[in-house]
């Protein structure tokens, strides 16, 4: 059996264009095989794609189900608490909302949340316990 992976999350957005603009000025480089429809973003070993959300919910067969908190987040961990705040600014200069201002937290480490153009939920975050390989990415042990 093959091992389990995640190859591409795709955002459903509102504003394309807009989206795009966002992520690239958070230094995210759109592959070549983006078009006017989908945005690919490359990230380690797998992609964020951003996508028109009725386009997506279309394609999925499923109702364009409302915004708001869908109990899910995505992550970027860094390598140090200063890199999450100049993540942070970076990202809120370029126009996300801030929900939780990076803190201390009470597992040991240091985060904080904001929501992009649509909504969707990112925690930037500092864990002293991770480990990251050559290329940056986590190293989790087995």
């Amino acid at each position: 059996m093959s091992q389990p992976r995640i190859h591409i999350v795709t955002l459903g957005v509102s504003d394309l264009p807009r989206s795009r603009q966002f992520y690239e000025a958070w230094g995210w480089k759109a592959s070549s095989a983006s078009n006017e429809n989908i945005v690919f973003l490359k990230s380690g070993a797998g992609v964020l794609a951003l996508y028109g959300r009725a386009a997506l919910a279309e394609d999925a067969q499923a109702e364009d189900l409302p915004t708001g908190f869908a109990a899910v987040t995505l992550a970027r961990n860094a390598r140090s608490r200063q890199e999450v705040d100049d993540w942070f600014a970076t990202a809120v200069a370029a126009g996300a909302r801030e929900l939780k201002t990076p803190q201390e937290a009470f597992w040991g480490g240091y985060s904080g949340y904001l929501a992009d153009p649509d909504g969707h939920l990112w925690e930037f975050a500092f864990n002293p316990y991770f480990v990251f390989d050559d290329h940056g990415n986590l190293a989790l042990p087995g």
